[in-house]
């Protein structure tokens, strides 16, 4: 899926879903648990490249477009953070490359340089990297539309953050769901924010109650994990109006550990540049999941 997910990590590295079964209700060892997952995931939104710093997003017009800080760039690079006149990003037939101003310090991919072919996020072992004091830009593909990420570790969104606010943790909200498996290979129609669908692989279903109320949930392969994109009667109250993220691990005989104490915002909710899915209408749950990660300011 190439919406913005905000899983950053190997999903094994930071799921913390290997607790006993047979833990009790009250279990501290489990709240210290969840307790620290969330303690990461404000680090890695903080971090040098977290979500946090995704301070610009542009999209690329046939031919060249300018960057540098100059009114008139194509695109506008923030004041006092790089030369008037950066450089160049080249694109045609869906193929982006970059030249860089004489004399602008360029790094592509750690590396000086002054001109490089670039990859998207959709390219394997991409994106290529393009950096000047604390700015980074890659191509991003969004359906049809390429167009420049940027990253400030000056970010205003990296400055302001108040920090991350979440419902206690709550062990009922811990359930076990059936997974089924879909009898043929199925794709699910997975809207962005932009307005883009993207037909998406399905790993399968998920069967489960919650609060004495039957629940089902497509899912989508991520990695290692199963990722969910769902939305519930807190949304746009206590909890992030589009929806929110679950990652869980891939199934064992047939079942799935579902943590709600884990549901966490998607990165639309931190910065405007995000371009992240939307649950499709069977994740939209008619019950409030009062547990994980609560709105972030006014969102």
């Amino acid at each position: 899926m190439l919406c913005d997910t905000g899983w950053q990590m190997n999903g094994r590295a930071i799921i913390v879903l290997f607790m006993a079964v047979s833990m009790g209700a009250g279990d501290a060892a489990y709240v210290q648990q969840i307790e620290q997952w969330r303690a990461q995931r404000e680090e890695r939104l903080k971090a040098d490249d977290g979500w946090l710093t995704v301070a610009g997003l542009f999209w690329l017009n046939d031919g060249d477009n300018t960057v540098g800080t100059a009114a008139g760039s194509d695109i506008r690079l923030p004041a006092g953070s790089a030369p008037e006149r950066v450089g160049v990003f080249h694109f045609h037939d869906a193929k982006a490359g970059f030249e860089a101003t004489a004399g602008a310090a360029i790094t592509v991919n750690g590396k000086p340089a002054q001109t490089a072919a670039l990859k998207s996020d959709a390219d394997k072992d991409g994106p290529d990297v393009v950096a000047i004091n604390s700015l980074s830009m890659f191509v991003i593909k969004r359906g049809d539309k390429y167009g420049i990420r940027m990253k400030d570790r000056n970010s205003e969104y990296r400055r302001n953050f108040t920090g991350l606010h979440w419902y206690p943790v709550r062990p009922e909200y811990r359930v076990t769901a059936k997974f089924v498996a879909y009898p043929e290979p199925k794709t699910i129609p997975i809207e962005n924010i932009l307005g883009q669908t993207e037909q998406t692989p399905s790993a399968g279903y998920l069967e489960f109650t919650l609060n004495g109320v039957p629940a089902r949930l497509d899912s989508v392969p991520e990695g290692d994990t199963l990722f969910l994109i769902f939305r519930d009667k807190t949304a746009g109250k206590t909890t992030y109006g589009a929806g929110r993220f679950l990652n869980t691990e891939m199934p064992k005989d047939g079942a799935v550990v579902l943590d709600f104490n884990q549901a966490y915002n998607p990165p639309c909710a931190f910065t405007p540049y995000a371009t992240c899915p939307l649950p499709p209408p069977q994740n939209r749950l008619a019950v409030p999941i009062e547990a994980g990660e609560l709105k972030y300011g006014d969102h």
